[in-house]
């Protein structure tokens, strides 16, 4: 399949007010799908996990992320790394479900082992009964795959490329919107652990960082207006904020509150909502059809929720999220309609951030295409 086949482009509009979307093929043609795991979810800072979930030396934690099996380790420094979750020899999956390995990790199918930084330290009879080193062969060659890893406060980024910018250059236009909170001081609160949603990641991006369907998705479990929201477009940080007169600062009711809800390309999310949240949402993208989405929620200032507060917030974004769920996956099954191929409008108001989204998917498809244009196929 020629190259040409997996690019997609945004139609342009006869005039400013008429903003086309994605066409529906970047939400279900497998093609592009794998061109986009390798390219946008590659390329950039990729967010995959929360680090206080690996407590002590030993946990790991196996996920599938853009087609691909990545497995995050706590090793005896304390220090989480990221590696391939596949076995050198015959490259089998290591690691399926979280859980604390001890000291070494080891392969079920012929008990290679490999050691918390990733060095294989047993081959098992590999060069002939109880040959478990033969000549020639170097324990050092054949450790696991590394991958690149960055921890910002309790989340974990990785780069497959390792062609990435410095996450603190990459992140920068993120930065500068948290001047007014310190994130060190940040403390757990809870978990909402979603599981499988049967949508594109692009949609649960594109939902989050738009103010449009507020009033009318959520009318009845949040109160903010949509003439009180804001959009925001820095790079490739974007997404909008409410700036609410009357605050419900014990979110006992609809949610009202001074919020903002922001985005840095390709998958991390995190809203703020004054006077003392902070939520950063996982979506791990594992097929062009189904995402998994996991939301913590922090306090701010190092502040302690009761369990009645703590049951009355999950509550209260459990019902927000699903109502954004189902928007998400009648956005998906509207995709398989010749009607969307060409990707339906934005608005161009409202949807600014999703527009600048949009414009990096394609770009970062794109400039790989041109990258690899009259290379020699080996």
């Amino acid at each position: 399949m020629s190259r040409e086949k997996n690019l997609i482009k945004i139609k342009k509009p006869k005039n400013p007010n008429t903003i086309f979307g994605l066409p529906a093929k970047s939400y279900t043609d497998e093609d592009f799908w794998k061109k986009e795991c390798n390219t946008v979810l590659s390329n950039g800072w990729l967010f995959v996990g929360f680090a206080h979930e690996l407590k002590k030396s030993g946990d790991v934690i196996p996920l599938f992320i853009a087609n691909k099996p990545i497995l995050l380790i706590k090793n005896n420094n304390n220090e989480i790394t990221a590696f391939h979750n596949v076995c050198s020899h015959r490259c089998l999956k290591l690691v399926d479900e979280k859980k604390n390995v001890g000291k070494i990790i080891r392969c079920p199918y012929h008990a290679w082992s490999y050691d918390l930084e990733g060095k294989l330290k047993a081959a098992p009879h590999v060069g002939g009964t109880n040959q478990h080193k033969p000549k020639g062969f170097n324990f050092l060659d054949h450790g696991l795959k590394s991958i690149r890893i960055h921890i910002w406060h309790d989340w974990i980024f990785i780069n497959f490329s390792g062609k990435a910018k410095k996450f603190e250059e990459y992140a920068k236009p993120l930065f500068k919107k948290f001047n007014d909170i310190d994130l060190s001081k940040l403390k757990y609160a809870t978990t909402l652990d979603f599981g499988k949603i049967n949508t594109n990641w692009k949609f649960l991006i594109e939902n989050f960082i738009e103010p449009y369907h507020v009033q009318f998705v959520h009318k009845t479990t949040t109160n903010q207006p949509l003439k009180d929201h804001y959009t925001v477009v820095d790079g490739i940080c974007y997404g909008s904020g409410v700036d609410v007169e009357k605050e419900d600062n014990k979110n006992s009711a609809a949610l009202s509150v001074t919020s903002r809800y922001l985005s840095l390309f390709p998958n991390f999310i995190i809203g703020t909502y004054f006077p003392n949240q902070v939520g950063v949402y996982l979506n791990v993208p594992i097929s062009p059809e189904v995402t998994s989405q996991k939301r913590i929620i922090y306090t701010t200032d190092g502040k302690n929720m009761s369990k009645e507060e703590i049951k009355m917030i999950k509550n209260i974004w459990w019902s927000v999220h699903k109502e954004d769920h189902e928007m998400c996956e009648r956005l998906q099954e509207g995709r398989s309609s010749p009607a969307a191929a060409e990707g339906g409008l934005l608005s161009p108001v409202w949807e600014k951030g999703v527009q600048a989204f949009q414009k990096l998917i394609v770009e970062a498809t794109m400039k790989s295409s041109k990258s690899t244009k009259g290379k020699k196929n080996v």
